[in-house]
């Protein structure tokens, strides 16, 4: 698998931000937006960019999610 999909993920409706670093599981595009590409951004500069491609109206109280468990 190329390594194009790995980076952040933003959910707009959880406000949850995702990093994506191996093929285990991928972000359904449908739920999740592809924001960064450096999956070693921090989360202050997430929000900056939550913020300035407005994804939010309360960029600032995104917080970092937990992938799911696959079985």
């Amino acid at each position: 698998m190329p390594d194009n999909k790995f980076g952040i993920y933003y959910n707009a409706i959880k406000n949850e931000v995702l990093r994506i670093n191996s093929p285990y599981w991928i972000p359904d595009p449908a739920d999740w937006t592809f924001i960064l590409r450096d999956v070693n951004s921090t989360l202050t500069d997430i929000r900056t960019v939550i913020a300035e491609q407005n994804l939010s109206s309360d960029a600032q109280s995104a917080f970092w999610g937990v992938l799911p468990i696959e079985d």
